[in-house]
């Protein structure tokens, strides 16, 4: 991993000076290390050549890579104060976040795509490629399910509950959620299964199941990069990311008549109201508002096609 120039003088200052608390301190450290990885991919290692168009960049990369907002707006936080740090040291003639926002005032919705966005997204993978039929299954499963990304990597076999339909999703917090998952995507995952996987599997893969090319599991950077190239290819020209297929999902169900709190237990929205609003909800009844309102679900005797 690069090293952020002028690093270590910014963490003695954090720590004599600011007295920060230690796992602060470890924070301010790992968020400097990961914007030097990006700032490395734009040829800006150099601090002069950093200008707030490429920090804001980062800041909307990391909302599309679905990071929470407490997060973003302590990375944010941590810019700020380093580069407020090197530009009074003399390392930068001026600092470039001086109008970098945060979440509360930076966040914009995420888009929405129509039913036929998503057949051309998923009509744009190559099933003849390597990993074409994984990249199937891992578009299919986002839409399918409406996980978050980071749910998706850490996604096991364990989770999937093919017999019943249903998917276990471990969210924020830990909290378990029970989502179905429809007959597309489970399709698509049987073919990556039975077909592709085991060409990507080392001896050191665990359960996980979508592998990357070195055999472990996927980062959320790898997701956004599949989601990207796929919404290129069939000629979308939204700004696309795995969150938007969250939303798109949620979306065409409330769209379809399914009721909201239904979706909420979906999507693992407990945040939206109290607590005590939710009540069990069948899973029956949760697989059918999926079969009768989600696009991918096949009309009765239509066989599944690529």
């Amino acid at each position: 991993m690069p090293e952020m120039p002028h690093l270590e003088s910014y963490m003695a200052y954090l720590q004599l000076e600011k007295t920060l608390s230690g796992n602060t301190a470890v924070s301010y450290r790992f968020d400097m290390q990961r914007l030097a990885s990006y700032l490395r991919q734009h040829n800006a290692l150099d601090l002069q050549k950093v200008t707030p168009e490429i920090l804001s960049s980062y800041i909307r990369l990391l909302y599309d890579l679905g990071f929470a907002a407490t997060s973003i707006q302590r990375t944010v936080s941590s810019l700020k104060s380093f580069f407020a740090f090197v530009a009074v040291e003399g390392y930068i003639s001026g600092d470039p976040t001086e109008l970098l926002e945060g979440p509360k005032s930076a966040k914009t919705l995420p888009s929405v795509l129509s039913v036929e966005e998503i057949d051309a997204i998923l009509s744009a993978v190559d099933l003849q490629k390597r990993n074409g039929i994984r990249d199937r299954a891992i578009i299919e499963t986002l839409y399918a399910t409406g996980m978050r990304v980071s749910e998706l990597c850490a996604f096991t076999f364990e989770q999937l509950l093919a017999k019943e339909g249903l998917v276990r999703v471990f969210g924020k917090g830990s909290k378990e959620r029970i989502v179905p998952i429809g007959d597309s995507a489970l399709y698509w995952i049987n073919e990556y299964v039975e077909k592709e996987r085991f060409l990507s599997a080392k001896p050191h893969s665990d359960s996980t199941l979508f592998l990357n090319a070195r055999g472990g599991g996927f980062s959320r950077m790898g997701i956004w990069k599949i989601t990207r190239q796929y919404a290129e290819l069939g000629n979308v020209e939204k700004e696309i990311s795995p969150h938007t297929f969250r939303h798109s999902f949620a979306t065409h169900l409330l769209e379809g008549g399914a009721d909201i709190r239904t979706v909420q237990e979906m999507l693992g929205h407990s945040s939206i109201v109290t607590t005590e609003i939710y009540t069990h909800v069948d899973m029956e009844y949760l697989k059918e508002v999926h079969r009768s309102f989600h696009p991918r679900w096949q009309k009765k005797n239509q066989s599944i096609s690529p």
